[in-house]
């Protein structure tokens, strides 16, 4: 199936959310040749955190939402 958007060399922000709606953190990853393993990775380490409700993908470039992963 595989993510939307997962362009290598693309910028993209992911921004964690609690329960609540609030934002908690985020990261910004260049995508590389390995852009899949790279959103694996980035959303293994976001719903690490237990406070982590909900994960937005944006682009960094222009702050696009691409869309979100709710905690599994």
């Amino acid at each position: 199936a595989g993510h939307p958007w997962a362009r290598p060399g693309a910028l993209r922000a992911f921004r964690r959310y609690d329960s609540r709606g609030h934002i908690i953190g985020g990261r910004m990853v260049e995508l590389p040749e390995a852009a899949e393993a790279a959103f694996d990775r980035a959303f293994t380490e976001a719903f690490a955190d237990p406070e982590t409700a909900t994960v937005h993908v944006r682009a960094v470039e222009y702050g696009c939402y691409h869309f979100r992963v709710d905690r599994p």
